[in-house]
């Protein structure tokens, strides 16, 4: 705490802003600079080559993420039982809502798609775990989910870069929605 952020008054209960926006931009820079892989071509995703493994580190991720921001109040009180709370409550939400605009649009709903959802989530819950309750942390969930979905899913393939993690769609665009909400539901 007390950092040049927090000094003019921002809030960031778990460092979401300054680790999830500057990997996301990171990842872009990075991804303009090293260029396309040599089979990459945009609109047409490559697959993940193991779900199960998508899967399973979703998961332990969720289930990390619990310890980073509920342990972030640095207590053991109802500041870190909310953000335990809420923390669940986005992610899940994330995750049905991205299932959903994937079965809408792509006739299916896939695991993939579930766990980034969730990823996404967790990362714009992150700042505001400590100072939201649990209906910003439902709109913070839908709202994510619909803009890092538009920005994987349209902005990328329009743009043609080649983010194969979709670090930038999901991290960096989640933790900018997540940095904003958080002053718009903050209690």
């Amino acid at each position: 705490g007390g950092g040049w952020l927090q000094q003019m008054g921002a809030l960031d209960f778990a460092g979401g802003t300054v680790v999830h926006i500057n990997a996301g931009i990171s990842a872009l820079i990075m991804a303009v600079l090293l260029g396309r892989r040599s089979d990459y071509h945009p609109g047409r995703p490559i697959p993940a080559t193991n779900v199960t493994y998508v899967f399973l580190g979703a998961v332990f991720l969720w289930l990390g993420w619990f310890g980073f921001n509920a342990g972030s109040g640095l207590t053991a009180d109802g500041l870190d039982a909310n953000a335990f709370l809420v923390t669940h409550l986005c992610t899940c939400v994330a995750a049905i809502t991205w299932m959903a605009i994937d079965w809408i649009y792509s006739g299916k709903p896939t695991t993939v798609g579930v766990c980034t959802g969730a990823v996404a989530g967790l990362v714009a819950i992150t700042p505001a775990a400590g100072s939201t309750d649990v209906l910003g942390a439902i709109v913070i969930g839908l709202v994510t989910s619909l803009v890092c979905y538009f920005m994987v899913a349209y902005v990328k393939p329009k743009l043609g870069y080649d983010d194969a993690l979709d670090a930038f769609g999901v991290h960096g665009i989640g933790g900018i929605i997540g940095s904003v909400l958080t002053g718009v539901f903050a209690t």
